[in-house]
C-alpha cells in the first residue's frame, strides 16, 4: 500500500518564525501543533498556522526534501509559501 507523505511549513500569528517538517499525517501533525501536545521549537514559539505543505509519494523522498528545505535560506522559504499562499492564510482548514 503506497502512503503519501508530506513536507509542511509552519509559523506564528505574526509570520516571524518558519518551521519546516515532514509527516506521514498532515491533518494529524498539525492539530498536534495547535494543541501544543508535542513540546520543542513549536511550542515554545507557538507555530500554530500551516502556510506551506507539498505532498511526497514516500517517507525517504520527503525526508530528504525536509532536510533540502531546512538547508535553505528563510528568503527562499518565503518564497516557498507565497508561491502557493500569497497572503499566508491558514491552510488547516483546506485540509481537514
Amino acid at each position: 500500500m503506497k502512503t503519501s507523505s508530506y513536507i509542511y511549513i509552519i509559523t506564528n500569528y505574526k509570520n516571524t518564525t518558519l518551521y519546516t517538517g515532514v509527516t506521514s499525517n498532515l491533518v494529524k501533525r498539525i492539530w498536534e501543533h495547535k494543541n501544543e501536545i508535542v513540546e520543542g521549537f513549536s511550542k515554545k514559539y507557538k507555530l500554530h498556522k500551516l502556510v506551506y505543505y507539498e505532498v511526497i509519494d514516500n517517507i525517504e523522498t520527503a525526508i530528504n526534501r525536509e532536510k533540502y528545505i531546512k538547508g535553505k535560506s528563510r528568503q527562499y522559504k518565503i518564497n516557498l509559501i507565497e508561491s502557493i499562499n500569497k497572503e499566508w492564510k491558514d491552510l488547516y482548514d483546506d485540509i481537514i
